[in-house]
């Protein structure tokens, strides 16, 4: 009688727990926002002007430096990445006069970054877009 007993407590629990459905496999990590290292095509219209500019970007964990290159000039950047918020900036002279042109854009995908562009201190506005160069 003792036997069937411990049998029963034994064998009864295995079975139980053999017909459970397996356990749901561990989440799948989320991915990074992004990075915006790399070579990026940049179009932007800057008040009705269109302008093609290469701007090259190494990313330190939030923080971005690099270069914008046009056919006038190549000037350093500075910027942040946040999430998917992607900020950069450089200093120009146009005239003699300093000017400071600041990106503002969206990582959309890990391929394209699209935004607002503003020069200061002139207070002249666009859009761009920037792809991943090939």
């Amino acid at each position: 009688m003792k036997r069937l007993l411990v049998l029963a407590l034994v064998v009864v629990p295995a079975v139980a727990l053999a017909q459970q459905p397996a356990p749901a496999p561990a989440p799948t990590p989320t991915p990074a926002a992004g990075t915006a290292s790399g070579a990026w095509d940049v179009m932007a219209n800057i008040g009705g002007a269109d302008i093609a500019m290469k701007c090259t970007m190494t990313q330190k964990d939030a923080d971005l430096s690099g270069s914008c290159a046009s056919d006038q000039s190549t000037n350093a950047l500075t910027g942040k990445l946040d999430g998917k918020k992607v900020t950069w900036q450089f200093d120009t002279v146009y005239e003699g006069q300093t000017l400071t042109v600041v990106y503002v854009g969206t990582l959309e995908t890990a391929e394209k970054i699209v935004g607002t562009v503003d020069v200061r201190p002139m207070a002249v506005s666009g859009d761009f877009t920037a792809t991943k160069a090939k």
